[in-house]
């Protein structure tokens, strides 16, 4: 057998882990961000009616900022009624959004970020121990559904450009002390954790935010790259954009 046959025999024989592919990226485009609020609360639900189906439950990961506004047509009676709310878990991508409730995974304030993003990781892993969240191929959990927005700097999460954070490859849960955007400390999904999500909408519906979305779907380039640009989903990787966001895409 020749060097190539053991090669590629090789490569078969190696773990899941190894095969770690992504999905496609879909980006919709929309006049106004009322427009947008009104798609994506149609997108949250029909994901939630699939997996809840498919698994019996809808694990969703929030971040904070203008995101939570967008997401407001979800409590109106069309959707406030048939959405089978007591089967979603959620879950915060970062710190900001603490409302503890059953079903509800925030991230515990306490006084040392190193601490909280610790125990953080810890609960996470319970979770995952209890098969209430999967674990992805790459070992990492494996969330439904990830919505996010970006910083005019393309930062997402608390990942920010010219912070170590946005490198780590091992941990779950990081933490930032000196974040350039108030608060400073600050607890964040690592990359792996997001990137191993299922789904994943990234919203933007500010013209703020228009170079880094350029950026992002290859419309412009800077070195290094920004982090909005290093967001992957397993299944489909959505962008909902106002004419405002998508100004600078060509």
């Amino acid at each position: 057998m020749n060097y190539l046959a053991l090669l590629f025999l090789a490569v078969l024989a190696l773990p899941s882990l190894a095969l770690a592919s992504h999905g496609k990226t879909t980006v919709r485009r929309f006049d106004s961000e009322e427009d947008v609020a009104v798609a994506l609360a149609k997108y949250t639900a029909n994901l939630s009616d699939k997996y809840i189906k498919e698994k019996g439950s809808f694990s969703v990961v929030l971040s904070g900022g203008t995101l939570i506004q967008t997401l407001r047509k979800l409590l109106e009676h069309e959707y406030n009624t048939t959405v089978n709310w007591s089967k979603w878990l959620i879950f915060w991508v970062d710190e900001r959004v603490p409302i503890p409730q059953s079903s509800i995974f925030p991230i515990t304030y306490n006084k040392s970020p190193a601490k909280v993003a610790v125990d953080y990781e810890v609960r996470l892993k319970t979770l995952v121990e209890d098969k209430i969240i999967p674990l992805s191929a790459t070992g990492f959990p494996k969330f439904d559904l990830i919505l996010l927005g970006i910083g005019p700097d393309g930062h997402i999460a608390s990942l920010f450009p010219n912070r170590p954070q946005r490198y780590e490859k091992e941990r779950w849960i990081t933490f930032i002390t000196d974040s350039p955007k108030p608060p400073p400390p600050r607890i964040t999904f690592t990359f792996p954790v997001i990137n191993s999500a299922s789904d994943i909408a990234m919203v933007v519906t500010d013209k703020e935010e228009a170079n880094a979305v350029a950026v992002a779907l290859g419309h412009a380039v800077v070195s290094p790259t920004l982090p909005c640009a290093e967001v992957k989903a397993k299944n489909e990787l959505t962008w909902f954009l106002d004419k405002e966001a998508a100004s600078k895409l060509l």
